[in-house]
């Protein structure tokens, strides 16, 4: 069933609220741009206990429609650009373009990229285990994240090079070879990895109709 179908049921007064919630967390399961945990988390911090109330159920879809709306917006317009390069001879993206493409980068919340990526940072850095005090990369990405939240997303030149370092040396660690001889570290490394590309989508400037950066690779944990 597609996203507007699930939407409509959500909408349906005439359906049990427990259902309705049902519709709305498999809303969630076809966009979930910070994780699938994460969106409904954010969804909840924007418009109150949905599992209990209406009004908030409602709002909620709002929330998670308006962002899905606003990258359908972000593809189109990228769509149109590449159309234009195609006609000018430039048939691959340089790696600097801006692309929305959804299966590149951690994800990032389409119309309110440093909120939702400040939500994430909060959420992804309460899991147990993962900002490990045994992993010099994990200190560093644990004091870039301190940062982050205490400043509302912009960090200072050195650490923003700090995030650089981690996040090359967490693709780095990131092999075939490190999957097969530990694939529980390797998990470990990617949420790593996407916890600290949400630090760096906070710490950016992002103007209104602005897309991510191509050439990132998927790293976001899908819960």
């Amino acid at each position: 069933m597609s996203f507007n179908n699930f939407a409509r049921k959500v909408r349906n007064p005439a359906l049990p609220l427990g259902l309705r919630v049902s519709m709305l967390r498999s809303c969630v399961q076809l966009y979930r741009p910070i994780g699938f945990n994460a969106t409904l988390s954010l969804l909840a911090s924007e418009a109150g206990d949905f599992s209990r109330d209406e009004a908030a159920l409602l709002g909620a879809l709002d929330v998670l429609s308006a962002s899905r709306d606003a990258r359908t917006e972000e593809l189109r317009i990228y769509g149109a650009m590449r159309r234009q390069e195609k006609l000018l001879g430039r048939r691959t993206p340089r790696m600097r373009d801006p692309n929305p493409n959804p299966n590149l980068g951690p994800g990032r919340w389409h119309g309110a990229p440093r909120a939702g990526a400040l939500h994430a940072v909060g959420f992804w850095s309460s899991k147990p285990g993962l900002l490990s005090p045994d992993d010099l990369i994990a200190v560093r990405v644990g004091q870039c994240v301190t940062a982050c939240l205490a400043s509302g997303g912009p960090l200072q030149p050195a650490q923003l090079e700090t995030l650089a370092e981690c996040i090359t040396a967490l693709r780095d660690r990131r092999t075939a070879d490190a999957y097969r001889d530990d694939p529980v570290r390797y998990f470990q490394d990617g949420g790593l990895l996407a916890l600290a590309l949400h630090v760096r989508t906070a710490a950016v400037p992002h103007d209104a109709g602005a897309v991510v950066p191509a050439g990132t690779p998927a790293a976001s944990p899908g819960r």
